[in-house]
């Protein structure tokens, strides 16, 4: 009779657990920018940090991964979209597509403002691009499909964000992974992280008086999301505790690990939580609590995913 052995997996490490950050990151960055444009008010320079922020977000994303690849002209078929017909169960070339149209998408809907900015217009090949009356023909119709494109933009976000889970979701093997509540964490981390980015640009870099509102809704946003990642991450150690010996060797990884506990519970949602809350009930003098609870859910979502790759316990007979 074959005995059972574990042990962690050691092939996806930090760099998918970047892939997965910056993918997810990238696409609800985008997403909540343009949903911010399209329906709280027109907000040019919103659009054009979050755009560019986050088209470099989800080319980082890929490039880590195609920099992994064992054979690198493999990337060829994953960009086919054909792809998804004959093999739908591909949940890395549903995400290439994703991104890549993300990117499309999220390009086509910054161009109107690319093209309103002094700055980009004076560079010498972007502003040569810029004028060309094939841009100039693309920006008009964007301005007038402007929330058609936002939402094509939306909806491949929010598909990115799924499909991180989806991905993780995909390995039987790992009990940690496999479990139907990994795309929801990952979909509610992704656009929590987003949130906070966006603050810390807010009340870094753009810092406009008439965002106040904006910044008070996100704030909202993000504590309600912080809250419910907490609560599906203890329903997380509730399961792995109760289920399969691999997840329950994966729970006693985590929960005795204090770079977990403290690091990424702690520091990473808690403490952002209750700096974030204070702001939304009664507000802050400073920005700065708003920034440092930005910046720790940044390094919290980084975290979750660099663990869940760290705690990933499979089985096999020995």
């Amino acid at each position: 009779m074959d005995t059972m052995t574990y042990t962690t997996q050691s092939l996806w490490t930090w760099w998918i657990a970047m892939y997965l950050f910056f993918g997810g990151l990238g696409a609800a960055t985008l997403s909540i920018s343009f949903l911010t444009d399209m329906y709280c008010r027109p907000h040019r320079k919103l659009v054009l940090w979050g755009a560019l922020s986050g088209v470099v977000m989800l080319a980082l994303s890929s490039a880590v991964l195609f920099g992994h690849l064992l054979h690198h002209t493999a990337v060829i078929y994953v960009l086919n979209p054909l792809v998804l017909f004959y093999q739908p169960h591909a949940w890395i070339a549903w995400g290439t597509q994703f991104i890549l149209w993300m990117m499309v998408w999220g390009l086509l809907y910054a161009l109107p403002y690319l093209r309103e900015t002094p700055l980009f217009m004076r560079m010498p090949l972007v502003g040569s691009l810029l004028k060309t009356s094939l841009a100039e023909w693309l920006s008009g119709c964007c301005m007038k499909r402007r929330r058609i494109v936002g939402w094509l933009a939306t909806i491949n976000g929010i598909g990115i964000t799924v499909y991180t889970g989806l991905l993780l979701q995909s390995f039987p093997a790992v009990a940690l992974w496999h479990n139907p509540g990994v795309p929801l964490l990952f979909t509610v981390s992704a656009f929590s992280t987003a949130f906070a980015y966006l603050l810390v640009l807010l009340n870094v870099f753009i810092l406009d008086e008439n965002d106040q509102d904006i910044r008070h809704r996100y704030e909202r946003f993000d504590v309600i999301l912080i809250a419910t990642e907490l609560v599906i991450l203890f329903s997380f150690f509730n399961y792995t505790l109760s289920g399969s010996e691999s997840g329950y060797r994966s729970a006693q990884l985590l929960w005795n690990d204090f770079g977990w506990l403290i690091g990424f519970i702690g520091f990473g949602l808690i403490v952002p939580f209750f700096l974030e809350l204070k702001g939304v009930i009664r507000g802050w003098g400073s920005r700065f609590p708003t920034v440092a609870a930005g910046l720790l859910v940044l390094m919290g979502g980084y975290m979750l995913r660099h663990y869940f790759m760290y705690a990933g316990v499979y089985a096999y007979p020995w």
